[in-house]
């Protein structure tokens, strides 16, 4: 899987009397294109009940300040939701905060939902209070990294940047 998205942008002028070309008026298309590469967004996300969303809000900052677009979707959504905000924003990336218990449920969740709506491309990665044992279980499922107690937004960063390189398949 790659990030690397490119668009492609034409331009196209009008000739006006005081401009040169074909005819006055006519529509001038230029051969001219450009390629841009667009920038990594990633939806930021506290599923389930819990109310604690200072982590993510760290996280959603130090992601902006590194120059990743961020949709933060506030507290308290559906796995549903979620996915649906992802696909919308056409995002790269989904980062989950979970504190609550419910990691297992709503990672299967969302990824889920993810392959329903044809969207296994969009990144799965999070964090909050995940029992050791239960990570190797989550990347079975799909979670493409998980960060525990004790990450720094710096090691955050550093791996969501690499979102925008090529992939093994």
């Amino acid at each position: 899987m790659t990030c690397d998205v490119r668009h492609t942008a034409v331009f196209l002028s009008w000739c006006g009397r005081s401009n040169p070309g074909p005819r006055p008026g006519s529509l001038l298309c230029v051969d001219a294109s450009i390629e841009f590469e667009r920038p990594l967004r990633v939806v930021v996300a506290k599923p389930g009940l819990d109310g604690h969303d200072r982590g993510a809000k760290i996280v959603a900052r130090a992601l902006r300040d590194a120059g990743v677009e961020v949709v933060y979707t506030g507290l308290h959504q559906t796995p549903e939701q979620v996915v649906e905000a992802a696909i919308q924003e056409d995002a790269h990336a989904i980062g989950l905060s979970i504190l609550s218990g419910a990691h297992m449920t709503l990672f299967k969740r969302v990824l889920e939902l993810l392959s329903e709506r044809d969207a296994s491309d969009i990144v799965v990665f999070g964090g909050g209070i995940i029992p050791d044992a239960d990570i190797p279980v989550l990347e079975e499922m799909g979670v493409a990294k998980l960060f525990t107690p004790g990450a720094s937004t710096q090691e955050i960063v550093e791996w969501v940047r690499t979102l925008k390189e090529p992939q093994p398949s």
